[in-house]
């Protein structure tokens, strides 16, 4: 299978969809697969580390003209005219996003998987756990940042 790896569109998000080892990894075991040029380096991989492990870094519709592909995030505007119909592995969260994104991949024939609605054999959300665990983490650190002086709160500026 031809697998791919697009560089996130999303403003601020750094994360990419595989790492290097992923990479490595899926390649081991038969596998095609093409990342897009600086698709990693939000989060501190660099192209040649992808070529290291044996994918091809490669321009945006060669990465999302994959048979899977592989996103951290959910499509954006500008990215639906890659939709065709393969496979797509991601956050969706479709409850909240526009509705063009719903109709796009429905008029592209692609087939989306939510990585927030996979259930382990217990019923369990795997995928969606380290997120949740990351995001309560953060919570009170930016409770803490927003309740500054600085940005309108009412508390004070520790120097």
């Amino acid at each position: 299978m031809r697998i791919g790896t697009p560089r996130e569109l999303k403003n601020s998000e750094r994360r990419v969809g595989m790492t290097p080892a992923d990479a490595a990894m899926l390649i081991e075991r038969g596998h095609t697969v093409v990342v897009e040029k600086d698709a990693g380096s939000g989060s501190g991989f660099e192209d040649e580390d992808y070529r290291a492990a044996g994918a091809g870094v490669v321009d945006t519709a060669a990465a999302w003209g994959a048979d899977l592909v592989i996103k951290v995030k959910e499509p954006l505007a500008p990215e639906f005219a890659y939709l065709k119909r393969q496979i797509l592995f991601t956050y969706l969260h479709l409850a909240g996003v526009p509705q063009s994104l719903t109709d796009a991949l429905l008029a592209a024939g692609t087939t989306a998987v939510a990585y927030e609605a996979v259930e382990d054999a217990a019923g369990h959300l795997p995928l969606l756990a380290p997120m949740s665990a990351v995001a309560g983490s953060m919570a009170p650190l930016v409770g803490a940042h927003y309740l500054g002086a600085p940005q309108g709160g009412r508390g004070q500026l520790l120097a």
